[in-house]
């Protein structure tokens, strides 16, 4: 992520350097993916690859290309369904059918490649949310693929963080954790104890992150004003990102998180 989006080397406005890339706007670089890839569809494994690679391209997440040998053909439908790639090429798209359940073009390849994307013959991508469930070796991957590119950092700090909505204090803390994570603004979790939850109730919203795990949402209820999804914090985050259990992080258009008296960029 940290390559292609945000000001990476290969977005599309690139931070300061002492060089020029010389090539289109849309960059796009792979690499192979270093570890085994599995997924599975209605009970059975579509795909079990070892010579994965990872496409980087501006403005996008990774994608992963499995070698067109490591998926079931015998579970490939073809479809009508074809698109046109100004970067890549020409893409022809197939289903997967185990049993009755189908997912519908879920797979795809590029029939006539660009020249300048060559090393990507043979390969196809597979829709990571058509399927059941991803394996990054033998454990079960969440959200996407994890980017090697791509990190989180946790650091306690004792600034003073002050988190309000209509002129109403929501929070106040000196004992925030700050979270720096590629392609994002700084973030300060907040401890719950720091926290008014008087006026936060349950939301029915979760998102799943590949870095921290599946985050669970509260909803600000003030005396005038109703805020969706105000908070987020993370019951059981993934080991790498333990420290954040019990913090709540404030991001949306009525919230202003303020760090030692000045407001901060959501």
């Amino acid at each position: 992520m940290s390559l292609t989006i945000a000001h990476g080397p290969l977005a599309w406005n690139p931070s300061a350097s002492n060089y020029q890339l010389d090539g289109p706007e849309n960059r796009l670089f792979g690499h192979p993916f270093p570890r085994r890839v599995r997924a599975l569809f209605a009970g059975l494994v579509v795909v079990d690859s070892i010579a994965a690679k990872l496409l980087h391209e501006s403005e996008r997440l990774p994608q992963l290309f499995i070698p067109r040998t490591d998926i079931r053909a015998d579970l490939l439908r073809s479809s009508p369904r074809r698109e046109h790639d100004p970067f890549k090429g020409d893409a022809g798209f197939e289903s997967v059918k185990v049993g009755d359940r189908v997912a519908e073009d879920a797979v795809w390849s590029y029939r006539r490649l660009n020249e300048q994307v060559g090393w990507l013959s043979g390969h196809v991508g597979v829709s990571w949310s058509a399927m059941d469930s991803w394996f990054d070796e033998d454990e079960e991957v969440f959200g996407e693929i994890r980017d090697p590119y791509h990190r989180v950092d946790i650091r306690h700090t004792s600034r003073h963080v002050c988190v309000t909505a209509a002129g109403v204090e929501i929070a106040e803390t000196r004992r925030a954790l700050l979270v720096s994570e590629t392609g994002l603004p700084n973030r300060f979790y907040i401890p719950a104890d720091d926290v008014r939850s008087d006026i936060l109730r349950p939301s029915a919203t979760h998102t799943i992150c590949p870095y921290k795990g599946t985050a669970s949402y509260r909803t600000l209820q003030l005396s005038d004003k109703v805020v969706e999804d105000a908070a987020w914090f993370y019951d059981d985050p993934l080991p790498e990102t333990r420290q954040i259990a019990g913090y709540l992080c404030f991001l949306g258009d009525e919230m202003r998180t303020s760090v030692d008296g000045a407001v901060i960029d959501s």
